[in-house]
């Protein structure tokens, strides 16, 4: 007995030794598979090194970076090539890989094997292929018919790529899929109706396409996540639309449906996230009161976020008896005319909302109190826009993102904010006064701190440091002292704005080691001293305003190192980058002749611009500065700089507005300007110009519309100006430059008026000095004129004396 139980353990332990032996030699990728890798690696430009481990010498392939082998066989069947920013051509070698079934190309920059960005039609062989990710790729044109070979495939995502037209029907027969996404394409029509045959599919997004897929999903009874924002949906949602029961994420953000929904919403029980925003008027089928859409998604318990952004709701202060809502966690019902008391509204009682935004919804009143006793747990508040008014008071502790910006907030700021992990915070455009407190500096994760437009006083806290401080803009204020000396520790500083204060004193030299500053506004206040050279050090920046300051010197030189300004510049952050919370608008004032120009979202992301004007520089503009050719405004107005103008002008191609008026600036206008095509604002007024005014279309349309951008240049000729040039020639027209040199009017009339004064006082003396009757008859008028001044003065005081005495 004993014995057959040894034998049958030998056997056992034999049996897996062997097969750890057959495994670890079946690991090992095959020498096919190998050079397949190699062939794709060719082909492709992998200019960040990610590949750098596909060696020939490295013979295991399983081993390399981005690659999955099958531990029993050793065929890859993964390859993830995902935000590497591969490009050059994707090699059908790949079709070498018969048993891949994982191939992610996301955030490649790949084209095809014939060099164009038509979808690689040798992928359609890939039959093990179970997930194919071409999201954030090149790839544009038809989807081939033939992608419904991959009868294996259950995800698929397209999203944000150039792919078009119809969606082919053959992909009905990708039975097995459960994930589809579309968003972000160029599709469009009406959805296959086959598509209702993809039982298996739990997760459908269409956003942004125009696709029409109304009833493509509705057999789909999966579905767990279905986005259908910005598609051309219209008219009332069938109501066979909500027997699916399984649905988690319902998305209609921003379609054309009509606001009539069917009373069945209540029915989609495992729902956790409801976006109807933009559905204008919304209301329940039966129900007469638009603001009962409370009541319905009160019977979804299961709800964790409810979007109802701009749905024309007439109020949130209605009273719900149970609130069933005990998962919420997200509520935004931003632009909605609410009108009421802010503290009357219904959801104050929830205990599980983490983000709360009720921007523009015209709620008015003080602060409700509950914030502090129910909102434990939240950490996001967006109140902008509003008509709270009163103090603000100390924060719930869990807050790390708060809006209260343009509303009517007054007093000031609180001791001790309450929420020492704040993020952001944004107190823009109320009427808050007092100084800033120095419990301010406590908040060391904050990333964005507006203070703009209020009625602050003093100096800024001179924190130690606020190290992830990206965002901070206290323009429109009475703030005052010198540059705030926090920021020298700010490595992360983005956005710097310290416009209409009463900031003075000089800029300090470490200005320029602040390298990621991208937005630098410090017009209207009281700065002097010159500009530190190494501010051209911020090879970032990108707006420069130093308008109406004390700021004397020249104006530096080096500007060619400003590359952010020249069209080489970095690549620039998207839009969505600046909403640190969903009310955050990032505002950006540039002063530019004389009128406030307000800039939100994306263009202020792509404003380039330098503003010295209303300051005391002197010198020449510098020959560097045309190398700035990203530059869309250049304000150098109201200085005294002098010279020329840089001969190479034109070079800056991308400008669309040039101030250099009421300067010094001498000599002819350079002909390059003409070169400036998108050039739709040119002041060039009260300067010494002269010479021949040049030519082009674009000049010529500006003067039509103002004809006062050469005022002031006397010695400007040309046919806008009706004044002839006396020669066309250059060699004539050096002569007259040398002549209009020559002769100088302001110094010419100080010239006769001194030597005017200087004869006309000398015939006087003369004429008294030689003439004795003339100099008897003046003295005697001077000794009248004296003695009647005397008595004159001795009346006047007897006068005053005695009304003194008689009161």
């Amino acid at each position: 007995m004993h014995r057959s139980v040894a034998k049958l353990l030998a056997l056992l332990l034999a049996t897996a030794v062997f097969s750890v032996v057959a495994h670890a030699a079946g690991a090992s990728c095959l020498p096919r598979e190998r050079d397949a890798l190699l062939a794709f690696k060719q082909a492709a430009n992998d200019t960040y090194d990610v590949l750098a481990s596909w060696q020939r010498r490295h013979k295991d392939c399983c081993r390399w970076w981005g690659v999955t082998c099958s531990k029993e066989t050793g065929h890859v069947i993964e390859l993830d090539f995902g935000y590497t920013l591969l490009d050059g051509k994707i090699s059908p070698s790949l079709l070498s890989l018969e048993h891949l079934e994982y191939l992610n190309l996301n955030s490649t920059n790949l084209l095809g094997p014939d060099g164009t960005s038509l979808f690689p039609e040798f992928l359609c062989s890939l039959s093990n292929l179970r997930h194919l990710d071409l999201s954030w790729t090149l790839f544009s044109g038809r989807l081939p018919a033939q992608l419904a070979n991959l009868s294996n495939l259950e995800y698929l995502d397209l999203s944000y790529t150039q792919f078009s037209g119809r969606l082919p029907a053959q992909l009905a027969n990708l039975s097995n899929l459960e994930y589809l996404d579309l968003s972000y394409t160029q599709f469009s029509g009406r959805l296959p109706a086959q598509l209702a045959n993809l039982s298996n599919l739990e997760y459908l997004d269409l956003s942004f396409t125009s696709l029409d897929g109304s009833n493509g999903f509705i057999s789909c009874k999966n579905l767990r996540h279905l986005g259908l924002r910005a598609t051309p949906l219209s008219g009332r949602l069938p109501p066979q639309f909500f027997i699916l029961s399984k649905l988690e994420y319902l998305d209609l953000f921003e379609t054309s449906m009509s606001g009539i929904l069917p009373p069945q919403l209540g029915n989609l029980s495992n729902l956790r996230h409801l976006d109807l925003g933009y559905m204008q008027d919304i209301h329940i089928s039966d129900i007469s009161c638009s603001a009962d859409m409370f009541l319905v998604a009160n019977t979804i318990p299961s709800l964790k976020a409810l979007i109802l952004v701009n749905c024309s709701l007439p109020n949130a202060n209605q009273s719900l008896t149970h609130v069933n809502l005990t998962k919420l966690e997200q509520l935004d019902l931003s632009s909605n005319y609410l009108g009421h008391r802010i503290e009357t509204c219904w959801f104050w009682n929830l205990t599980s909302i983490k983000e709360l935004t009720l921007d523009s919804t015209y709620l008015y009143g003080p602060f409700p109190d509950v914030l502090g006793v129910n909102c434990t747990i939240l950490h996001s508040l967006a109140l902008g826009l509003n008509q709270l008014s009163g103090q603000i008071p100390t924060l719930p502790r869990s807050l790390s993102e708060v809006d209260l910006s343009m509303n009517s907030l007054s007093g000031p700021l609180p001791s001790d904010f309450g929420a020492p992990y704040l993020t952001v915070l944004s107190l823009s455009s109320n009427y808050i006064t007092g100084y800033v407190p120095r419990s301010i500096c406590e908040l060391q994760n904050l990333i964005f701190l507006d203070l703009s437009q209020n009625r602050f006083a003093g100096e800024f806290p001179r924190c130690s440091s606020m190290p992830n401080l990206a965002f901070l803009h206290l323009s429109n204020n009475s703030f005052s002292g010198s540059f705030p000396p926090l920021l020298q520790n700010c490595a992360n500083l983005f956005s710097l704005d310290l416009a209409m204060n009463e900031f003075d004193g000089a800029l300090p030299v470490w200005i320029g080691d602040l390298v990621n500053l991208r937005f630098l506004q410090l017009n209207h206040n009281m700065f002097y001293g010159h500009i530190p050279a190494n501010i051209t050090s911020l090879v970032l920046l990108q707006l420069f305003s130093l308008a109406s300051n004390n700021i004397s010197g020249s104006i530096p030189s080096s500007l060619s190192k400003l590359i952010a300004m020249t069209l080489k510049h970095p690549p620039r952050l998207e839009s969505m980058l600046f909403k640190g919370t969903h009310a955050v608008d990032i505002l950006s004032v540039v002063m530019m002749k004389q009128q406030e120009l307000k800039f939100r979202g994306d263009a202020v992301i792509n404003m380039v611009s330098i503003d010295l004007s209303l300051n005391h520089l002197t010198g020449e503009i510098p020959d560097e500065i045309t190398s700035l050719n990203g530059l869309l405004s250049l304000n150098l107005s109201w200085n005294h700089l002098s010279h020329k103008i840089p001969v190479k002008i034109g070079d800056m191609k991308s400008l669309e507005s040039l101030d250099l008026s009421r300067n010094n600036i001498s000599g002819e206008i350079p002909t390059s300007l003409s070169d400036l095509t998108y050039l739709s604002s040119l002041d060039l007024s009260y300067n010494n110009l002269a010479g021949r005014i040049p030519t082009g279309r674009q000049l010529d349309t500006l003067y039509a519309e103002d004809p006062s951008m050469y005022d002031g240049n006397s010695r400007l000729c040309g046919p806008h100006l009706q004044r002839n040039c006396s020669g066309n020639s250059p060699l004539e027209r050096r002569n007259q430059q040398r002549s209009e040199n020559a002769y100088d009017p302001v110094m010419f009339f100080y010239i006769g008026l001194t030597s005017g004064f200087v004869v006309g006082l000398w015939l006087v003396f003369c004429a008294l000095l030689f003439k004795r009757a003339w100099r008897h008859a003046y003295f005697r008028l001077f000794d009248k004129l004296c003695h009647k001044v005397y008595v004159f003065v001795i009346v006047i005081w007897g006068r005053i004396n005695t009304k003194a005495t008689a009161s």
